[in-house]
């Protein structure tokens, strides 16, 4: 494994995290036992850093998180997780005030909830788990924030910013409260890099790529016929207009996919190869998908020319209601 910093925490971190949201409840083809076996297994070929949620199975993610804290207390395990609106309401809409989403007294509840899922004292990372920028010259959550830091209960703070919103969090980062933003970056969603990204290098921000296989897309195993068990949070993602496009912009990539690498390993590289990303969090619910993502965390590079070529598959999209 290899490591990178993140950003002005100074953290050496892998460069290959592990994303919980998909062994939190909302995935099928999960569990615990499993989960267990595949966190462990990060842990020793070198994982460092977990990144976790309340609202991934209403706190159950972080409780694995902290079963397997507790079960290398050798390792220094980096954890990061989120604060969810008030509301329950992803995205945010315009019109929402910071006090119906991020109010002070749930900013300090749910971050007590997730020291208590996790049985930790200090969270390494709190994020607001969504985002909406006008809020970023409102001094309560920063001073909320502030209190968290002084208190010993987090060590950073971070926003994981909407999908498809890359720039919608440019004011709080001039606020200089925060210091890390998660957002989604792939071969589709190379939208971060027009503007985000140059602004997290100049003021040293650490970045969080997420959902690198735009949400199992980018794995090139979906169809335009794939359907899910009831209750799994993919059916109220892809729709058909969702589905039958991202299939036909997926399968447009095979073809330049390496001999011998699966579409997710040039995923992740073509990631890595951009040195503004710290970590990427690959959403990860069986062995194989730690052992295959972790894999392709061993320095070796795509070549330029192809990631010259990956980058025309850029897909600029705008939020929708299904896109949550």
């Amino acid at each position: 494994m290899r490591y990178r910093t993140l950003g002005r925490t100074g953290w050496q971190i892998s460069e290959i995290g592990y994303g919980m949201w998909a062994i939190g409840g909302k995935w099928t083809g999960s569990n615990d036992e499993e989960s267990l076996k595949s966190l462990d297994y990060a842990v020793q070929y070198g994982c460092n850093f977990f990144d976790t949620a309340w609202a991934y199975g209403e706190g159950h993610s972080e409780k694995l998180l902290g079963q397997i804290v507790h079960a290398h207390p050798e390792k220094r395990l980096y954890t990061a997780s989120k604060i969810p609106p008030k509301n329950f309401v992803w995205p945010p809409q315009q019109h929402f005030t910071l006090d119906e989403v991020f109010p002070l007294d749930h900013i300090y509840k749910y971050t007590e909830k997730s020291l208590k899922n996790i049985g930790l004292d200090t969270i390494d990372l709190m994020m607001f788990h969504a985002w909406e920028d006008s809020w970023a010259s409102d001094k309560s959550w920063q001073r909320a924030m502030r209190d968290l830091k002084d208190q010993g209960k987090i060590n950073a703070v971070g926003i994981s910013i909407n999908r498809w919103e890359p720039n919608n969090v440019v004011k709080a980062l001039r606020t200089g409260m925060i210091d890390v933003v998660e957002v989604i970056y792939n071969i589709f969603e190379q939208a971060p890099e027009d503007r985000l990204f140059p602004i997290c290098d100049k003021l040293n921000i650490g970045v969080i790529a997420r959902c690198p296989f735009s949400e199992g897309v980018l794995t090139g195993t979906l169809t335009k016929n794939s359907k899910w068990p009831e209750g799994d949070w993919r059916n109220t993602y892809f729709v058909p207009e969702n589905l039958i496009p991202s299939v036909e912009h997926a399968d447009a990539l095979k073809q330049l996919v390496p001999p011998g690498m699966t579409m997710a390993e040039m995923v992740l590289r073509f990631i890595l190869f951009n040195k503004t990303v710290s970590t990427v969090i690959p959403g990860m619910r069986k062995l194989d998908h730690v052992k295959n993502n972790i894999a392709t965390s061993d320095g070796k590079a795509l070549s330029a020319e192809l990631v010259e070529k990956l980058r025309a598959h850029r897909w600029d999209r705008k939020p929708t209601a299904w896109s949550q």
